[in-house]
């Protein structure tokens, strides 16, 4: 099944891929010090203070999709605690100014200098990406690798979801996290398609490794995604099953299921499939519930991390920065060089 045959570019423009705004504002990574903004925005955070002559103020810090910036309040701070919540999107008026090397606005003393948007009155482009690479291509290229796979029952078990046209839309849809790396629409599709084709080269190294598991286990692997996000029109969020069950678990199930209807598929086989999905993430540590234990599950989880970290880095050089050095990454745990001139 084509990704072509299902959608038209007008369907899947409805499905939100598209990086444009309709909103015409400003975005975060845009406002310049002294502007004067009007500006759409989505409360991460926010703390009701009071300075040393007992006046209130609040400090919020507020995103888009391009970044985050923190805004000041000393005007009509209770009132405005009281009727903003997390995520709520929230439209702001004030001057952008520095404060210990950062941005920030101080919101201007009218009181309707913030106001809270409801949902409709915003436009959902500001707060959620798309992956800026061409869905369809993915998708074709994604249904080739699953039609190479020359065991029959593998095959027809990995190509099984992908049967249901509304599974296929959550897929490409989803995102692969909330913020650490592919975190946009289309990210669970770009992910697991950088996981299949590093795991074909890797296995090309090792004849003896059975590639049929190998690709329907990184296609598998991260499937549980779709059932532990959503994407709202103010971001992705996590679902309850998300955060009771989580995505490895909840793609054994689904995988499992799916399996009742491949008769002729043996149960080590399955099991082998399950391992790599319950292992992928490499250690207890990191969420897996078991440790690769099998040479397809180590290449499974080595081709994850991998992919992970370079979606990671290049998030970060499309952020950009003044230097060559991007700034503490907190899931890397280090900076990363990000221009290397030659001297």
């Amino acid at each position: 099944m084509k990704l072509g045959d299902l959608f038209s570019d007008e369907y899947l423009e409805k499905l939100g891929f598209s990086n444009k705004s309709v909103s015409g504002g400003k975005m975060v990574s845009e406002i310049m010090e002294n502007d004067n903004v009007v500006i759409d925005l989505k409360v991460v955070s926010k703390r009701l203070q009071e300075s040393k002559d007992g006046k209130k103020f609040l400090l919020l810090t507020l995103s888009d999709k391009t970044g985050e910036l923190r805004a000041i309040d000393w005007y009509n701070a209770s009132e405005n605690d009281s009727k903003i919540k997390i995520n709520s999107i929230v439209r702001i008026r004030g001057r952008a100014n520095m404060y210990s090397d950062k941005l920030q606005i101080a919101i201007d003393k009218d009181k309707d200098a913030l106001t809270v948007l409801k949902e409709g009155e915003y436009d959902p482009n500001l707060f959620i990406s798309t992956t800026k690479k061409d869905v369809t291509k993915m998708y074709e290229e994604f249904q080739r690798i699953i039609s190479s796979i020359s065991d029959k029952e593998v095959r027809t078990l990995t190509s099984l979801p992908f049967q249901n046209e509304k599974f296929v839309e959550s897929f490409i849809v989803a995102p692969a996290a909330i913020v650490v790396h592919h975190a946009y629409k289309g990210g669970l599709l770009e992910h697991t398609l950088g996981v299949m084709k590093l795991c074909i080269e890797i296995s090309k190294l090792y004849p003896n490794v059975n590639q049929d598991i190998l690709i329907s286990g990184a296609v598998f692997h991260d499937l549980g995604k779709i059932k532990e996000y959503e994407i709202r029109s103010y971001g992705i969020e996590r679902t309850g099953d998300g955060e009771l069950i989580g995505h490895i678990v909840l793609g054994v199930q689904m995988v499992h299921d799916w399996s009742k209807n491949v008769p002729a598929l043996s149960s080590s086989t399955l099991l082998h499939i399950e391992h790599l999905i319950l292992s992928h993430h490499g250690e207890l540590e990191l969420g897996s519930p078991t440790v690769p234990k099998t040479s397809e599950a180590i290449i499974l989880h080595s081709a994850d991390d991998l992919d992970s970290k370079m979606g990671q880095i290049n998030a970060l050089k499309e952020k950009g920065t003044e230097g060559d050095w991007s700034d503490f990454d907190r899931f890397l745990g280090r900076k990363i060089k990000l221009n290397w001139d030659e001297e």
